[in-house]
Parts: structure tokens; C-alpha cells; sequence
């Protein structure tokens, strides 16, 4: 007797939600990596970053049987075009994210994915001619009302969370119009960024950390493994988004910053004043409104969808 197609159906979806949660969990574990390195700066942390990042994902790609799929790419020079500018968009938003958590601003960077959303939203109404459902404005407004409030509070606007958000929106919409495979176009861009590394590397690079054979054997492990915790959080978002739709898939992308601000706030001890605790409490909302409503809106359309058949 065959399975049905509902029973084969159900361990895809728990695999996906399993990858979904490994994901963002990892992501919200990364702060703690980088920490470890919080004596290297940031640029050579990038570096190595984008060293090991490329050795990993062209491995990836050998084992994954898609380097044809690569060399074809690199034939198309308007494809390159295109990943050149995601990658250097993708560069800064790394550096940012580095500087931020080794310069006690975790909770900035917090921040920043939790506003990330709706920045995707906005762009996705600017660039898509998406339209916007009452409560999508109404969720968007309240975010934009949260950093404003720090603005007339403090007298100065949440630059760095502004910078990863809107950073990492404009990086999934150079992607998404390029409609690319995520592991090969991520080590094109690696790549792309791989000669700037090396060159910083050799040129630029002046610290006791930059020889990596004066390093401990620790060090040099902790160093070579931003390869890896920059590449397996990728691998299962890839597989999750596989296996769920965006919309579900977008439940899951909050674990990342809530695991962020409870780091920055009860273990590496960051202070936070009232104007910006209000400016996470309207994102909060906004982001609770945002996800209710598009809730409301996958269920309305499978009703659809059921009254159709």
C-alpha cells in the first residue's frame, strides 16, 4: 500500500519547521561566537569571515553536485553585475553586525531584525507595487512611531538598527529579483569579496591575530569556524524554506532577535534607557499586529482555496 500523500506531506512540514527553528536559533546564537573574538576588530573579523565563507560554501557546492550550476553563473556577466552590488550591501550589513555586537550594541542590532520585516514590507510595496492591508499600515506606522519616539526622546534616531534593517531588506530584494540558487549565488558573492579580503589580509592587516601561525590552535579553530556559522544557519533556512510556505516560514524569523535581546539584556548586562525600551515596545506591537494579520490572511485564503474546489 503506497503512503498517502497527507503522511508524506506531514514529516516535510515537521522537517521544515525543525530546520526553521535550527535556523533563526543559530542566528540568535551567533552574538556569542562573535564575543569570543570581541579583541580582533571588526574588519578582520569580516575578513576571515569571507575567507572561510567561501572555502566552505565551494565545498558545499562540490558535494552538493552544483558546480555546473556555478560555472554557468559565472559565464553571465549581467549576473555578476547583480551579485557584486548584493554582496557589497551584504559586506556592510556583516560589518555592521560585528561592530554592533562587539561594541555593546547588542540590543541595537536586536533591534534592527526585529524592524527588518517591515522594512521587507515597505519594500515590497515600493519595488513589487505590493498593497498594503489596513493592518500592514497600521503595523508599519506604529514602527515608524517607535523610532520616533527615541528621535524626539533622546534627540537621535537608532542609526545602527536602521542601518542592519534597511542593510538586510535591500540584500533580500537585490536576491529575490535575481532568482537565484541561494548556495551558489552566496558563494559567487563570497567570492566576489574574496580578493578585497585576501588584500586587506596581507596589505592592511597589522595585529598580533593576523599571522595565523603565531595563533593558538583555539584561536585559529574560532577563526575558521565563521565559515560555519555563517554557512549552517543558511543550510537549514534553505531546507525550511523547501518545505514551508514564506508566510509560515516568516513565524519563525522573531526567534532570532527575541534570543538577541535577552542576551544583550541578561547576560552581557547592556543598559537600556526608557525611550528605547518604549521604541521595542511599539515595534513589538507592530510586529504582533503584522504577524496576526498575515495569520488571518493564510487561513482566509486556504478557505478561499477549499470554496473553490
Amino acid at each position: 500500500m503506497k503512503p498517502s500523500p497527507l503522511s508524506q506531506q506531514q514529516p516535510s512540514r515537521h522537517s521544515g519547521v525543525a530546520n526553521a527553528v535550527a535556523a533563526y536559533f543559530m542566528w540568535g546564537l551567533a552574538p556569542i561566537y562573535f564575543k569570543l573574538l570581541a579583541d580582533i576588530g571588526a574588519g578582520e573579523i569580516l575578513m576571515h569571515r569571507v575567507i572561510w565563507s567561501s572555502v566552505f560554501l565551494l565545498f558545499l557546492v562540490i558535494v552538493s553536485k552544483k558546480w555546473s550550476v556555478l560555472v554557468v553563473l559565472c559565464k553571465q556577466g549581467h549576473v555578476i553585475v547583480k551579485l557584486s552590488l548584493s554582496a557589497s550591501v551584504l559586506a556592510v550589513n556583516w560589518l555592521l553586525f560585528i561592530w554592533a555586537v562587539n561594541n555593546d550594541h547588542l540590543l541595537d542590532a536586536s533591534l534592527g531584525y526585529f524592524i527588518n520585516p517591515l522594512f521587507n514590507v515597505a519594500l515590497g510595496m515600493m519595488f513589487f507595487s505590493e498593497k498594503l492591508r489596513r493592518n500592514q499600515k497600521i503595523a508599519v506606522g506604529l514602527a515608524a512611531l517607535g523610532v520616533f519616539v527615541q528621535l524626539f526622546t533622546i534627540g537621535s534616531l537608532p542609526i545602527v538598527s536602521l542601518a542592519l534593517a534597511s542593510s538586510f531588506a535591500i540584500y533580500g530584494l537585490l536576491r529575490k529579483k535575481m532568482q537565484l540558487d541561494s548556495f551558489v549565488g552566496l558563494l559567487i558573492e563570497s567570492l566576489l569579496m574574496l580578493p578585497l579580503a585576501l588584500l586587506y589580509w596581507v596589505v592592511f592587516v597589522d595585529s598580533p591575530t593576523g599571522n595565523l601561525a603565531s595563533n593558538s590552535v583555539n584561536l585559529n579553530i574560532i577563526l575558521v569556524m565563521a565559515g560555519v556559522v555563517t554557512t549552517a544557519p543558511l543550510l537549514c533556512f534553505t531546507a525550511a524554506a523547501k518545505r514551508l510556505s514564506l508566510s509560515t516560514l516568516g513565524f519563525f524569523q522573531y526567534i532570532g532577535p527575541s534570543m538577541m535581546f535577552l542576551l544583550a539584556t541578561f547576560y552581557y548586562k547592556e543598559s537600556m534607557q526608557l525611550a528605547e525600551f518604549i521604541t521595542f515596545v511599539f515595534i513589538w506591537s507592530a510586529l504582533a499586529l503584522y504577524s496576526v494579520d498575515a495569520f488571518h490572511n493564510k487561513k482566509n485564503e486556504r478557505k478561499l482555496i477549499g470554496t473553490d474546489q
